[in-house]
């Protein structure tokens, strides 16, 4: 079970420790202390999902449906522009509405219904979650323990990014701080919709 739980571990961990749009908004909502429990479940057991459909062999069905991919790409670069064009809009603004725990925190539903966007919309998270890991994983001996080892990657690095985000608080209790996060974000953003409408 170790030596199928291991690699999947280690290759769920790589593939999501990319900088991405979901990252980058798990990465603010620690900062402001906001809904983080259902935020980082949300992300860790969306990815779940996603990857026992892959370990279970879906990711040839999802290959084989032609419309698929476009569709995820090109309704992902679409949200990823709106959401950029309103973090680059904040980091404009700037002021004390994006202190650290200066702003009531924002609703549940939005913010939730806002990470489901980030993680459901984003095509490369298909490829990553069921194509590649489901593939790989029919490579070894144990495909629910290699399965379960990029299940608990997710679950690790989504608590560990949203609750150890608090230990950078002291720096973001400039508004000058939040400012330049959230254009980097922005930024982000418009590069990743822009791979995604050249891909």
């Amino acid at each position: 079970m170790t030596a199928s739980l291991v690699p999947g571990f280690a290759l769920g961990f790589s593939l999501i420790l990319a900088i991405g749009a979901q990252n980058a908004f798990v990465l603010r909502q620690g900062l402001r202390g906001e809904h983080l429990l259902p935020v980082c479940l949300t992300c860790a057991l969306s990815d779940a999902v996603l990857i026992a459909a892959g370990v279970a062999g879906f990711g040839a069905l999802a290959a084989a449906v032609p419309w698929f991919e476009p569709a995820m790409r090109y309704g992902g670069a679409v949200f990823l522009v709106w959401y950029g064009a309103r973090s680059l809009l904040q980091a404009r603004r700037g002021g004390a509405a994006l202190t650290v725990g200066g702003a009531a925190a924002g609703r549940l539903a939005p913010t939730l219904a806002t990470v489901l966007a980030f993680t459901w919309l984003n095509p490369h998270v298909y490829l990553d979650t069921v194509v590649l890991i489901g593939s790989i994983s029919a490579q070894y001996p144990d495909r629910l323990a290699f399965g379960a080892g990029a299940v608990l990657a997710s679950f690790v690095f989504f608590f560990g990014l949203g609750y150890g985000a608090r230990l950078l608080a002291p720096v973001f209790a400039r508004p000058r701080a939040w400012q330049v996060l959230d254009a980097g974000i922005g930024l982000v953003m418009w590069a990743i919709a822009l791979k995604l409408l050249l891909m």
